[in-house]
């Protein structure tokens, strides 16, 4: 088996986390008792662009119960958890490509490694796996089955392909899930982006200002962590209705000219890039600490900091201080990229454990339906967002009314009214 991680002797303590994880992944857990008795997925090849994390794992065995053959790389740099890869490599036999902090050379080198495979199904966070296949194995991209993207990021990118007539087969817009960006974006961005600040950081968010630039669901998740922290909250956005709600929701609503002056703490949430640029920085105050929770590290202009600093060190493990030419330091974290999961662990399991049902359920109909569909992006089947909430529910022990035949009938007719 061919694969690539940083070392097998991490294995041990990699296994004992994802057991860990799994404790909080019950519909996950459903699934998978499901796949090894019925072996929907036998026989086929997928090939999965994932942060590899304990939650990642829990999906990958989740698709080799099933029948899949499965290879894993890592969607960003510095969100490998490297215990975890060693794990999946030496105690699930999955081969797994994923160095924490491995160069763009050696990411890309990971990549074409799971492309190998000739994946008949691929799994991305980004896009950056079915970007690359169609630019360089377009022969193999005409083969492919179908796909599915879990992030907004990847989404954005693959509806741009679509539009332009370059996707070679269907993909699933796993992140449109409302069982996924209602909760992962909201719930788990929200408190993951916040863990990972107070990680790299050890400050008080309480009193302080803290501007949240995008108000998306991952926005929207962040904003509310930060006001419930203590933090005054100002938002940032291009976009009169998320503004407007911003603003309904009780937060300052300003352009990032006037929030870079007032603000303790910023984080990106856009999916755009250069959202926090050179004339930003140079209005931000002595001390403000930046950082980004979108998914590429493309919203913070790094190279226009640089151009504008005397001095740069790592001052603490995930800060960048910055001294500008102004005489006042500027602190980076996790280099720019996911402080989520470059300075934490990511999302929650809990929350993982919805979307990952939505990936491994979406392999499935991919499996099924995929040969009948168009080249373009999908929205989850209804039936699958709806069985990942019941299962959701119902694992935590929570039960919901039923329609009447006298309510359904209503609901029905037009005839009824008042």
């Amino acid at each position: 088996m061919k694969f690539h991680v940083k070392d097998l002797n991490l294995a041990e303590k990699g296994k004992l986390r994802i057991e860990w994880a799994g404790r909080e992944m019950p519909v996950l857990k459903q699934i998978r008792e499901r796949f090894e008795r019925e072996k929907p997925l036998s026989g086929v090849r997928i090939g999965a662009c994932l942060h590899v994390t304990t939650e990642t794992a829990n999906l990958m065995d989740v698709l080799k119960a099933g029948g899949a053959e499965v290879a894993l790389c890592a969607s960003n740099p510095l969100s490998t958890q490297d215990d975890v890869a060693a794990a999946l490599v030496k105690f699930y036999e999955i081969p797994t490509f994923a160095i924490r902090g491995e160069d763009r050379d050696t990411y890309y080198a990971h990549i074409k490694a799971v492309l190998d495979l000739e994946p008949q199904i691929t799994m991305d966070d980004g896009a950056d796996l079915i970007s690359t296949l169609h630019a360089e194995f377009p022969e193999r991209a005409a083969q492919v089955i179908g796909g599915t993207e879990e992030t907004t990021t990847g989404v954005i990118r693959l509806r741009a392909m679509a539009k332009d007539g370059a996707l070679q087969y269907p993909v699933i817009a796993v992140n449109d899930a409302l069982t996924k960006h209602l909760f992962d974006n909201r719930y788990g961005t929200g408190q993951s982006t916040i863990d990972g600040i107070l990680r790299a950081t050890n400050r008080l968010l309480a009193g302080s200002i803290f501007v949240v630039a995008g108000y998306g669901w991952c926005g929207r998740g962040v904003a509310m962590r930060a006001r419930g922290m203590g933090a005054r909250v100002i938002v940032t956005e291009v976009d009169p209705l998320k503004a407007l709600e911003a603003v309904m929701d009780g937060f300052d609503v300003m352009p990032m000219e006037r929030a870079a002056e007032r603000g303790d703490f910023f984080c990106t949430l856009t999916g755009d890039i250069n959202v926090i640029r050179k004339e930003h920085f140079l209005k931000m105050k002595d001390g403000a600490i930046v950082s980004n929770s979108g998914h590429f590290n493309v919203e913070l202009d790094l190279e226009g900091l640089k151009e504008i600093s005397t001095e740069i060190r790592r001052i603490r493990e995930h800060v960048d201080e910055y001294t500008l030419v102004n005489g006042k330091r500027i602190y980076i974290l996790a280099e720019g990229r996911l402080v989520n999961l470059a300075a934490a662990e990511g999302h929650p399991s809990a929350v993982m454990d919805m979307s990952f049902a939505n990936q491994a359920l979406c392999a499935e109909y991919l499996v099924k339906h995929g040969r009948g569909l168009e080249k373009k992006v999908y929205k989850v089947p209804e039936e699958i967002d709806r069985s990942v909430a019941e299962m959701k529910l119902a694992a935590m022990g929570i039960e919901i009314d039923q329609l009447t035949p006298e309510q359904e009938k209503y609901l029905s007719s037009w005839e009824m009214g008042t």
